[in-house]
């Protein structure tokens, strides 16, 4: 049902540096530093392909990123692959539907597709804290749910929230990844999303503005001039035909050669 018999672990590997006998938390860290989020294909007009070929087509070979479904997609197959028994589930994010894709691993909550969010599991225990990347995450029960929060500038924000035990198949994420990128009231399908995460860096390009932020510290914020270098620093490479139909949706200038 998930295709994870046509994982090509060479390849992950490869990519991200991890190997057969990582850890679940340094396959997590390993994943998450190596492969961007973002939602280039949607800014392009098309709705990700959650076909497992495809996205190892997409991130490991043409290495690009994507969003939750293609991560969390691609790296629960891996963890299936290497023993790991997964529950692949869906969480709320913040008041809107339930559409982001999370899965529980070994009692851990597992999430590379949550953008500049976890670097490494959270144990399912009420009240856990675990330091993501130099930003503590807290998990914590509330009523028959599972909280996720960040500890911002004025406390405890709200990340995401679910239940656990509700197993979902490939159509329910076909049906949300659907909406994600389709949805006039999708923060995906108005505006560009690129979001890189490691050890006390946070890097985003939300629309025009690129944030950097360095754990402890007030985040930098810019408007961006030439897509194609930004991009790049993010360690994302487009064809001149794709940055140019970006830029000018975006109204900036591309970087393309002419």
């Amino acid at each position: 049902m998930w295709q994870t018999e046509s994982v090509d672990l060479g390849a992950y590997f490869a990519r991200t540096g991890a190997s057969a006998s990582s850890s679940l938390t340094e396959l997590h860290e390993a994943h998450v530093r190596a492969i961007p989020f973002e939602n280039i294909d949607v800014m392009l007009g098309h709705v990700p392909s959650l076909d497992l070929g495809d996205i190892q087509d997409k991130m490991l070979g043409r290495r690009r990123g994507g969003y939750c479904y293609e991560h969390q997609l691609l790296f629960t197959a891996v963890l299936e692959r290497l023993g790991h028994t997964v529950s692949r589930q869906m969480s709320r994010v913040m008041t809107g539907p339930r559409t982001h894709f999370i899965s529980i691993v070994d009692d851990q909550l597992v999430d590379v597709g949550f953008g500049a969010g976890m670097l490494h599991p959270m144990p399912l225990a009420d009240g856990a804290v675990v330091d993501q990347a130099g930003w503590p995450h807290r998990l914590r029960r509330e009523g028959g749910r599972w909280v996720l929060e960040k500890q911002g500038a004025e406390g405890w924000e709200l990340r995401h929230a679910f239940e656990t035990g509700i197993e979902q198949r490939p159509v329910d994420y076909a049906a949300a990844n659907y909406y994600v990128a389709t949805h006039e009231r999708s923060p995906f399908s108005r505006q560009l999303v690129v979001m890189r995460l490691e050890p006390g860096l946070s890097r985003r390009l939300v629309g025009t503005e690129f944030t950097v932020e360095h754990a402890g510290e007030k985040p930098e914020n810019s408007q961006v001039e030439d897509l194609g270098k930004t991009l790049e620093s993010l360690d994302i490479t487009l064809t001149d035909r794709e940055l140019s139909h970006i830029s000018s949706t975006l109204g900036t200038e591309s970087g393309a050669r002419s």
